[in-house]
């Protein structure tokens, strides 16, 4: 019983991974169940035994990210760091996300509008959330003269900005390592926020 259902749920993160690419190529409107399960190598009638609906496993990738994103926030919420030091650990996990997450990512910032009615008006207040919590540690930052003062939702939109623009590098011949670019990145915005 235990390893039928372990079959099952790692046939649904098969899913939801091909599912996430396919969202993130042809968006989530032109992804259709028959796509889906092509690219699983399942009939169409067999996801259901697996997913109830295209919207479902949207729901579930956006939230999984979100989710890891506001435990992050908690973690360095209840550890030692002072409020630049929580900034760069935010830039870094960012990074990470979009250079080892890179199609779930896409699909948490671009295809959420998609969501079913009370489930985007929940990831809203989710992003909100987050958004004026990362601008409070700035302010924070400011406060304790660890960041110079410059509007705190600016510096937010500048780093989110930065991250998404992580996008080109998938796409392009760089041979930039993901390395090179989080150290690099790190640098030139934390640089930015205290110089």
């Amino acid at each position: 019983m235990a390893k039928a259902q372990r079959k099952k749920a790692s046939k649904k993160e098969l899913i939801v991974q091909k599912a996430a690419f396919m969202f993130r190529e042809k968006g989530f409107p032109a992804t259709s169940m028959r796509d889906l399960a092509e690219s699983v190598g399942i009939e169409a009638a067999s996801l259901y035994n697996h997913i109830q609906s295209k919207s479902e496993i949207l729901q579930h990738i956006i939230f999984r990210m979100s989710d890891d994103c506001n435990k992050h926030l908690a973690e360095l919420d209840n550890g030692r760091l002072n409020n630049l030091q929580k900034v760069e650990s935010l830039i870094r996990f960012h990074i990470k996300m979009m250079l080892d997450r890179f199609e779930e990512y896409h699909v948490m910032i671009n295809e959420w509008i998609h969501l079913e009615a009370h489930h985007l008006e929940e990831f809203i207040l989710q992003r909100r959330n987050y958004v004026q919590r990362l601008e409070s540690i700035i302010k924070e930052g400011i406060d304790a003269g660890e960041i110079k003062p410059i509007l705190p939702y600016v510096a937010v939109l500048t780093i989110l900005s930065a991250v998404r623009g992580l996008e080109f590098w998938h796409r392009s011949r760089k041979s930039y390592s993901p390395q090179e670019l989080e150290e690099n990145m790190v640098e030139y915005l934390i640089c930015g926020l205290r110089c």
